[in-house]
């Protein structure tokens, strides 16, 4: 699955991953059983940002940048 996301599409993507957790928040003490799938489940969304030209680590500043710590690099 190559294809680009229509705009609409990828601006609703960005709003969600900014919900999700980060990955190293996801433990098995935290989500039990399903921990694995929730890892699963963020990994494929990054990998649809980064098929659309967008890098995760930049999104949160995108969506919300007031609410964003400056970059430390």
């Amino acid at each position: 699955m190559s294809e680009q996301m229509n705009d609409d599409a990828l601006k609703a993507l960005k709003i969600a991953f900014t919900y999700m957790p980060k990955a190293i928040e996801v433990t098995q003490y935290e989500y039990g059983d399903r921990y694995q799938a929730v890892l699963a489940h963020i990994e494929t969304v990054r990998e649809m940002l980064l098929l659309n030209d967008v890098d995760p680590e930049e999104v949160y500043g995108e969506v919300d940048p007031d609410n964003t710590p400056n970059s430390s690099y």
